[in-house]
């Protein structure tokens, strides 16, 4: 057992009988359940637009060097300066040299998946420049020392008691201070940072090809002011994030928002045209576009699995998964967790060390049911599977256990040659651990169920 796929055992059996942990997901994600079950009924025909967007995704998908190259020439002619980057060595590269280039001490950030694949807040750090998150969820986190729990809601696995405990040991809070009272003080905090940054960093919820545009959804505001207060700007995209036309918007926007959050519409959506013009009172001077593939490519290439490039990352699938709900975020110890961080993460690394985590699933298919945009997860996990064990990359079980599994319990004949007793013996031996410390101990009786029918009917 390869050591990633160890601590995820060990971990999972720990954080899955936390009940304080489980207490306090159950109620964010009850919380969200409710939401969408009321947002759901924006969409006269739920089915209908999911159907249209996932045709869109798979245009974009077949369609993908087209759409990324006229994004390219349309974004330059909106006067923004493009960048590709093959790899997050690149990135980091390209994003110091815009920061000595602009003398850049101090930088705002929006909540963005890609700055966690590229550990962009440690990096800046570590070269002297000041990196804070201005989304309240990923502040937290980031005040916390962790990274995000959740792709749409980074803190959903502390309390409102843990936050005012938090903020009270950083800042001098009350220890009992209310929602309101922790939000006002953080929302005076931030103003103060958007004011004294020198950059803006953000990701990009879509990429509009048709206008070399990006498009910002989010609830707090922090977004807007993070494109509307410093003099320069970077967005960091990994290439999957294009669609065609500015109009397609008028369906992922509320979609991402329907099955994100459960509301229509975020509070807050903006899109980013190119630096301000002379006639405009705010925006940035300069705007850099990064496209970061970043492993895509690798998904890309691969028959099928590239449907998971169309995800729009709306966290549903998370949400809805048992296996998730049960184990949490931070247990798969991958920037992407959930049904669709298993499917990509062994292609986004560059490794195939993260690949047990395909094989924890329950394949319920809840995940693809879900999915705005129609991605198969539940059939991607199982290619996925197919793929490690045919590369040797799983263990006995998968590998050579199943084989024999099968042989004898497609066989009664067979199963019954083998006694009880010697069952037994293997279950103690070797099935122990397998069957886990928690269920009743697992005893074959000395006659199958069959032979006591027909011994019973013998006597009836």
């Amino acid at each position: 057992m390869e050591p990633r796929e160890k601590a995820f055992k060990i971990e999972s059996e720990k954080i899955g009988f936390d009940l304080k942990h489980r207490q306090t997901i159950k109620h964010n994600i009850g919380k969200y359940f409710r939401s969408v079950e009321k947002g759901v009924n924006y969409f006269s025909d739920l089915d209908a637009a999911k159907n249209t967007a996932s045709s869109i995704k798979d245009y974009v998908v077949n369609n993908l060097d087209h759409l990324l190259l006229k994004f390219e020439k349309n974004a330059k002619a909106n006067n923004m300066e493009v960048l590709w980057a093959k790899t997050a060595e690149d990135v980091i590269k390209q994003v110091l040299a815009i920061t000595e280039r602009h003398k850049v001490k101090a930088v705002v950030k929006t909540k963005s998946m890609v700055s966690e694949e590229l550990e962009l807040n440690k990096i800046l750090e570590e070269n002297n420049i000041k990196s804070l998150e201005t989304d309240l969820g990923e502040f937290i986190v980031q005040l916390a020392g962790e990274r995000p729990y959740h792709i749409l809601t980074p803190a959903m696995h502390k309390s409102k008691e843990d936050i005012a405990k938090l903020f009270s040991e950083k800042f001098g809070t009350a220890a009992d201070a209310s929602v309101e009272e922790l939000t006002k003080y953080v929302r005076k905090l931030l103003r103060e940072q958007f004011v004294q940054a020198d950059m803006g960093i953000t990701g990009a919820n879509f990429l509009i090809a048709d206008s070399g545009s990006i498009a910002l959804t989010e609830n707090e505001g922090n977004g807007l002011m993070t494109v509307s207060w410093p003099e320069t700007q970077i967005v960091i995209a990994g290439f999957e994030k294009i669609i065609p036309e500015l109009t397609d918007l008028d369906l992922f926007w509320p979609l991402l928002s329907v099955m994100g959050t459960g509301q229509k519409l975020t509070a807050y959506n903006s899109i980013l045209s190119g630096p301000r013009a002379d006639d405009e009172n705010d925006g940035p001077t300069k705007v850099y576009v990064i496209l970061f593939d970043g492993g895509r490519s690798n998904v890309f290439a691969e028959k099928d699995h590239n449907l998971a490039l169309k995800c729009i990352r709306c966290g549903a699938c998370l949400n809805y998964c048992p296996v998730y709900q049960n184990i949490g975020g931070f247990t798969y110890d991958t920037v992407y967790s959930g049904p669709i961080g298993s499917v990509l993460s062994m292609y986004l690394d560059g490794s195939e060390d993260t690949g047990h985590l395909n094989f924890a699933s329950s394949l319920c298919g809840k995940c693809t049911d879900v999915c705005p945009v129609e991605i198969p997860l539940h059939k991607l996990l199982l290619l996925n599977r197919k793929k490690l064990v045919e590369q040797g990359n799983a263990g006995f079980i998968e590998t050579k256990g199943y084989k024999y599994f099968a042989k004898y319990m497609g066989s009664r004949r067979k199963l019954e040659k083998i006694k009880s007793k010697w069952k037994n013996r293997a279950m103690k031996s070797f099935g122990k651990k397998a069957w886990g410390k928690r269920r009743a101990p697992l005893r074959f009786p000395k006659e199958s169920f069959s032979k006591r029918y027909m011994n019973n009917r013998k006597d009836s």
